[in-house]
């Protein structure tokens, strides 16, 4: 197929049109959202699936239930993907949750309106694609972001420090959702997503997916979890050039960068 027949442009930005055809794109255009909905954020490959496993565990406090039980696609579903349309969003009870990786600039007119929760996490540009691929620049998404209104209604997260100190992540998100998570149930949480545990849940895996959709035995959709895995691919001239790069484009950008401390 050719790129004209995969991909559509929509607000500058290239989407797959087999998941974000025009129907659900104007469906999210016109969705209403609510004060206490809960938005995860995520440029691709920066920890979306795992924040899908990890919100919805913080809001029920720890009953495994729906992890175990619901897709990860219908249990916290993309706005922008199609499934949206079919799932009654409007029938669900408060609080809602939602994933998106839409540019801040993307966003529909009802979230400006209403600005619902947003968890915004970032991952490291190096691991992963940056550029004229799906879903635009991460340089412009990052920025997008850092620079949005009402920035008590944002948590910023790193995907590093959440490698780094999952248990800990748990809980600082739980403050921001208003719950109040005791240690035993922080660690529980933390327990169950650690990659290697949430890998082998099929409600998250994508196993789910049919082959000819997604054929996992060519690469898994899960696939090492970890920080820094640009180390083993990059060459040094590739690491010098993309240094400079990042030098350029975030020189304006005043947010120290968990990546950007040493860590």
């Amino acid at each position: 197929m050719t790129e004209a027949e995969l991909y559509s442009e929509y607000k500058g930005v290239y989407l797959p049109k087999l998941l974000h055809p025009p129907e659900s794109l104007n469906f999210l255009e016109e969705f209403n959202f609510r004060r206490d909905d809960i938005v995860v954020v995520t440029y691709p490959k920066s920890g979306t699936t795992w924040m899908q496993e990890i919100v919805p565990l913080i809001q029920s406090e720890g009953d495994m239930a729906s992890v175990l039980t619901l897709p990860n696609w219908d249990r916290m579903p993309w706005l922008e993907e199609h499934r949206c349309i079919v799932l009654n969003l409007d029938e669900r009870p408060s609080p809602r949750m939602f994933a998106t990786h839409f540019h801040y600039s993307m966003m529909p007119v009802s979230y400006f309106k209403v600005k619902p929760k947003v968890i915004y996490v970032m991952r490291n540009p190096k691991d992963v694609f940056t550029g004229k691929v799906m879903f635009g620049s991460w340089f412009d998404h990052v920025k997008g972001w850092l620079n949005a209104e009402d920035q008590d209604r944002v948590m910023y997260i790193s995907y590093e420090e959440m490698i780094l100190d999952l248990k800990d992540s748990v809980s600082k998100i739980g403050h921001f959702l208003g719950k109040s998570l005791s240690e035993e149930v922080s660690a529980k949480i933390a327990d169950h997503c650690i990659f290697k545990n949430m890998k082998q849940n099929k409600m998250s895996n994508y196993s789910l997916v049919p082959e000819e959709f997604m054929d996992q035995k060519i690469s898994e959709f899960l696939r090492k979890g970890i920080a820094g895995d640009w180390k083993n691919l990059f060459t040094d001239a590739q690491t010098e050039n993309f240094d400079a790069v990042y030098k350029e484009k975030m020189q304006d950008v005043k947010f120290k960068f968990f990546w950007d401390l040493g860590a």
